[in-house]
């Protein structure tokens, strides 16, 4: 029986970067995946292929503006054959990267599916029949899978999952998207732009309910003005097949009823822990009332030996949370302290413009009876936005009252997404909005509507 010092079962983002990290510090690493490739959902059917799609249609929809800025086409057409092709080779480029980063830093990797039969024993079933490797510490880091409702059956054709939705090889005339959370929104504007009619609907009052308000109220008016319906507090309740198109029936909170004929439906109403076969029950390891496995701080499971990192426990469900994770866990493993500050985690959306977020919302601050102040600047007193034509949204800042250290920052804009790293920063090192008011920033850059809004947050910004 083959022995590690550490065996990751699941090659995502954060058990990539774990097995990475834990060999560059001396452990005998094994990985199990059942996926053809390295790289988990992220890399094969979620983050890179929609942002390849994302960038591509924003090119396509870009060209119709062209003109305004004095470049003349004289005709665009979708091949939506090549954009797929495109995005397929991204991909590609991104699992075999992560092949030769295995193979650079010595980690066996074993494709088949994992189940944990022992304490530090994992049974793997592939091609070659049942394979047993021992281990001294064994991660789980297996992801996560879609949330259907009840009575849908996805066949990836008509309706359709996030997977589906990044591999349609025509654009549909009328898409409805099931849920305004962050995948059903970009993948909604995705199609959006290249031509589709798209109707979203949210079972909540207002899309992305965990996102600050006021963002979410300005995002709204903006995916609107693209072209996007909504039909918030409104359930799901069916889809009909007639005459070759598909039929949503929908309620409001009113108990109205309503239909919407369709070509294509895309389920996005979330993401559920995916443990299927681990034989987490037999071992010992806990799980809670949803399927998330249970975690001490260090990420040790209710059995000492194995641990939990990524979408499969608690916690946001993003693909650089689990890559922390991975890093810090490796680090606990070898004796060093391994540390990770969920307070200090961004989120993007990826649409046009893009949202990003960090630290706590207005309503969290508000609910915890914690005194702030706020700072906020528009794109639209911008010099670089303008001249981009670019000036929709603003950079929103939260601080403490009385310290006026950094609570959260949450900004709608071209290219925000890169800009929350300077503000996750500011408050990984426990930043005063005073500290980034007295940074200079370069100009003109966007980044210079970060300044004033922090400078606002005393009512003393210059451009507005």
């Amino acid at each position: 029986m083959e022995q590690y010092d550490l065996i990751i079962i699941g090659s995502g983002p954060g058990g990539y970067v774990c097995a990475i990290r834990a060999a560059q510090l001396g452990l005998k690493v094994c990985c199990v995946e059942k996926g053809k490739t390295l790289g988990g959902t992220c890399l094969n059917v979620g983050c890179i292929p929609s942002k390849a799609l994302l960038h591509t249609s924003q090119l396509y929809s870009d060209t119709k503006h062209y003109a305004d800025l004095g470049i003349n086409i004289d005709s665009v057409k979708l091949d939506l054959s090549k954009m797929m092709k495109s995005k397929d080779n991204s991909v590609a480029g991104l699992t075999d990267g992560i092949q030769f980063l295995f193979k650079k830093n010595k980690i066996t990797h074993i494709k088949g599916f994992a189940k944990i039969t022992e304490q530090n024993e994992v049974t793997i079933l592939n091609d070659d029949g049942n394979q047993i490797i021992n281990g001294k510490n064994i991660v789980i880091a297996t992801g996560s899978e879609v949330a259907v409702p009840d009575d849908v059956i996805i066949d990836e054709k008509d309706i359709l999952s996030s997977t589906g939705a990044l591999s349609l090889d025509k654009v549909p005339e009328k898409l409805v998207v099931i849920g305004a959370g962050y995948i059903g929104l970009e993948m909604g504007s995705v199609w959006s732009r290249l031509g589709s009619k798209v109707t979203v609907i949210e079972y909540a009052e207002r899309i992305v309910p965990n996102m600050d308000i006021e963002i979410s109220k300005q995002f709204q008016k903006i995916l609107i003005k693209q072209g996007i319906d909504f039909k918030l507090s409104t359930s799901f309740k069916k889809i009909n097949n007639k005459n070759g198109k598909l039929h949503v029936l929908i309620e409001t909170q009113q108990g109205q009823t309503s239909e919407i004929s369709c070509d294509k439906v895309l389920i996005s109403i979330g993401r559920k822990p995916y443990t299927f076969g681990l034989n987490l029950e037999a071992v010992g390891i806990e799980t809670d009332e949803r399927g998330f496995i249970k975690t001490l701080n260090n990420f040790q499971t209710s059995v000492s030996n194995i641990y939990a990192i990524g979408d499969c426990k608690l916690g946001p469900m993003l693909a650089h949370k689990a890559s922390e994770e991975g890093t810090a866990l490796a680090e606990i493993l070898v004796g060093q302290a391994g540390h990770i500050n969920f307070d200090t985690i961004p989120s993007v959306v990826y649409t046009s413009p893009e949202v990003a977020s960090v630290g706590k919302t207005e309503e969290e601050l508000k609910e915890a009876n914690i005194n702030y102040k706020v700072g906020k600047f528009p794109f639209t007193a911008n010099a670089k936005a303008k001249v981009m034509h670019a000036t929709e949204g603003f950079v929103k800042i939260l601080s403490d009252a009385s310290s006026d250290k950094v609570l959260g920052v949450h900004m709608i804009g071209a290219d925000v997404g890169n800009m929350i790293a300077e503000l996750a920063l500011a408050m990984e090192f426990g930043a005063s909005s005073e500290d980034i008011a007295r940074t200079c920033h370069a100009h003109p850059t966007l980044t210079e509507s970060i300044k004033e809004a922090a400078l606002n947050v005393d009512n003393r910004a210059i451009h507005v």
